[in-house]
């Protein structure tokens, strides 16, 4: 309260003037359409019940191919060889891991093995969308 009885009223006065003005300029520089305020005002989440699928859940839950999983999941570390990953279709970097066999090299994608995370960080793919995955990186062995 010292602070403000040491204000002169025109102080004061300059400060409840700018803290007006910025808000009246900020406002304007905002789209102030209908659409624009009601993006601005959705809702951050959303609350779903038990045994309802939205339309982008189901076409999330449609299987995905080999590629697409190695594109979206796996390219960042099976490209460069990231960490000793086995690069697609390079031989000399599958021959042990296909020794193994499928099974094997199935288990260790998805439980993780070495640097490689449980799934290859994906925890939404399938089984079988890891399974299409390495079949995708080995096709042209």
């Amino acid at each position: 309260m010292k602070f403000v009885k040491q204000l002169k009223w025109k102080q004061v006065l300059a400060v409840v003037a700018g803290v007006a003005i910025a808000g009246s300029v900020m406002a304007i520089t905002q789209d102030m359409s209908r659409e624009a305020i009601a993006e601005r005002i959705q809702p951050t989440m959303k609350v779903r019940i038990a045994g309802t699928e939205t339309q982008q859940q189901a076409a999330a839950s449609e299987a995905r191919s080999g590629e697409q999983v190695y594109n979206q999941a796996c390219a960042a570390c099976h490209t460069g060889g990231v960490l000793g990953a086995p690069r697609k279709n390079v031989a000399e970097d599958w021959t042990d891991r296909l020794a193994q066999g499928m099974d094997v090299l199935l288990e260790h994608s998805i439980n993780g093995f070495n640097a490689m995370p449980p799934r290859g960080g994906c925890a939404r793919c399938t089984d079988e969308e890891i399974e299409a995955a390495i079949e995708f990186m080995i096709a042209e062995l």
